[in-house]
């Protein structure tokens, strides 16, 4: 399984309640693509969002976020550091 990155902007502050609740109904997708939701980071303007996932690859996530209709501007895998 890969690390998965999103990254997400908003032109407006984010209702995070609103959007964890979409998150919420969406879980049979994240279950249907093997992927396991693992973190969210906020920026404190809510403008700028990381989420972090633990997935097949990275396209099973964008697909994912697609089938969703959950909006990111991209995402990739990455390695975490100690």
């Amino acid at each position: 399984m890969a690390l998965v990155i999103v990254e997400r902007t908003f032109e407006t502050p984010i209702d995070f309640e609103a959007l964890h609740a979409l998150q919420d109904r969406g879980a049979w997708c994240l279950d249907l693509h093997k992927i396991t939701f693992l973190c969210t980071y906020l920026s404190i303007d809510r403008r700028r969002m990381v989420c972090v996932y633990e997935a097949p690859d990275a396209e099973a996530v964008r697909t994912a976020q697609r089938q969703l209709g959950i909006p990111f501007d991209r995402a990739w895998t990455g390695t975490r550091l100690p």
